[in-house]
């Protein structure tokens, strides 16, 4: 069946709405509209924790509801409710005709359409039954503890989603899509003597479980989380100063996304709040640095076949060779702006309006092996892997803490230490890149993105990179 077969059923069949009248609904409400849609949503979600040696927690919640919006200039009337009713879609109706009055709009054109579908529609709760998502925990938690005696705590986790959704807009066009998610993540505590350090690693992606319950993988994401508990026992700590940073390829392009990526969507720059306004055209970046956000990649947790608004997920070019090409857009911001929508109107959920987000954002390829790039580095800091960070919009300033990084020293790569923070501002940054690695990689899949209270999946993906004077906050001399 098709994903508008699928939601026909969900949202007109099961729910009792007649179709054609809800069409009738929207028409109307949006009758003097610069645009708008009526969004509905239904989903599945759960979560399984272990922690202590047993199963600490096991949820499965469903959702659904539907938000409708009319766009009437900058303003922006919207109404949701989780009651699927022709009824509520009219009182909500109501509500978005409001922002319209004293308005003579012309609906904007739909979005394009397609055909092409990033990843399978399977639903993945339904395909592997509970007790075998038990035993897929226990059996982690049984072989870290078998891997090395020094492990103290092992928690894991395994979640899972599924997405489906129709958009209607007032002059009939409909579009649907069905996206499944799901995520691994492993945890692991070692102590020696009176230290105890963790590690952790993680992985999904909009797939199935199949892939995360064969042994091949989630014996790989323990030995990875062991691996670098193990590392942090023997770190010491992290220089301060401004040097020479050297970031890993994959998950460190979170780095990218946060210092550099939200000041790339197209609200922030309409509105003219973000430190990259007024510079399109111009150059940002070091040559060579070439920046996409990509909503295409094939079962990539950030991927989306349409986005919120029913436009088709884009590889968009913000950067190229340095110079500021192109901003992520959802429908309203691109239209003010004069601009193409990029498919990157996304929400959380049916209860929140759409903005400019993230979906894949890239740094693609240069031309310098790791090795290279490590080897040219004197004397600074290899920051493989990162945890948390905060960023100003408005200014791109920026401070990350590096979960995993060592000393260069010589052009090799030397002891690991703990507690490095790296701190800048993203249009500076960018400026700083001195040598780009030939081997770009997307991160495991486990990133979300907060903007405005909304969070949704993204994932982020670079090269190894070589930064000239950042500046490190440490704990050492």
């Amino acid at each position: 069946m098709s994903a508008l077969a699928i939601t026909d059923d969900l949202f007109f069949n099961r729910a009792g709405m007649d179709r054609a009248r809800v069409e009738g609904v929207v028409q109307e409400a949006l009758a003097s509209a610069d645009d708008g849609e009526l969004y509905l949503e239904y989903a599945q979600s759960e979560s399984l924790g272990w922690d202590d040696g047993k199963l600490k927690s096991a949820s499965f919640d469903t959702t659904q509801g539907f938000g409708l919006r009319a766009i009437a200039g900058e303003a922006t009337g919207f109404a949701h409710a989780s009651t699927l009713s022709e009824d509520a879609i009219r009182r909500a109706a109501t509500t978005v005709r409001a922002v319209q009055a004293g308005h003579s709009g012309t609906l904007a054109e739909p979005p394009g359409g397609t055909n092409r579908a990033l990843y399978m529609p399977d639903n993945p709760l339904h395909l592997v039954p509970f007790e075998e998502k038990v035993k897929l925990l226990a059996d982690i938690d049984a072989y870290a503890r078998a891997k090395d005696e020094r492990v103290r705590q092992v928690s894991c986790s395994i979640s899972g989603e599924w997405q489906a959704v129709q958009i209607l807009r007032g002059d009939g066009v409909r579009v649907a899509d069905l996206r499944p998610l799901v995520r691994l993540n492993v945890s692991v505590v070692v102590a020696e003597g009176d230290r105890m350090e963790t590690g952790s690693y993680g992985g999904g992606g909009r797939v199935t479980y199949e892939h995360y319950i064969q042994p091949e993988t989630w014996r790989a994401f323990t030995d990875e989380a062991l691996r670098q508990a193990l590392m942090n026992l023997t770190s010491v700590p992290a220089p301060a100063g401004e040097m020479t940073v050297v970031l890993g390829n994959g998950w460190p392009g979170i780095l990218l996304h946060e210092a550099i990526g939200h000041g790339l969507e197209g609200d922030f720059n309409r509105k003219k709040t973000s430190a990259f306004s007024g510079l399109l055209g111009q150059r940002i970046a070091a040559p060579g640095v070439t920046i996409v956000d990509d909503g295409t990649i094939e079962n990539a947790r950030g991927s989306i076949s349409v986005d919120d608004e029913g436009t088709p997920g884009q590889c968009t070019t913000l950067v190229e060779d340095g110079i500021l090409v192109g901003f992520m857009q959802d429908r309203m911001n691109a239209r003010l702006m004069g601009m193409r929508p990029t498919g990157n109107g996304r929400r959380q959920s049916f209860a929140y309006h759409p903005m400019p987000r993230m979906t894949n954002t890239v740094m693609r390829n240069g031309h310098h092996s790791p090795e290279e790039i490590i080897a040219s580095v004197k004397k600074g800091l290899y920051a493989k892997n990162f945890g948390g960070g905060q960023v100003d919009i408005t200014n791109g300033k920026f401070v990350f803490s590096a979960s995993e990084a060592y000393l260069i020293e010589d052009g090799k790569i030397g002891p690991a230490v703990k507690g490095a923070t790296l701190i800048g501002n993203g249009p500076d940054s960018l400026t700083r890149v001195s040598m780009i690695g030939n081997d770009s990689r997307m991160d495991p899949g486990v990133g979300t993105c907060g903007k405005d209270g909304q969070g949704v999946p993204v994932g982020v993906g670079q090269p190894t990179l070589r930064l000239d004077g950042l500046t490190v906050g440490g704990t050492g001399g």
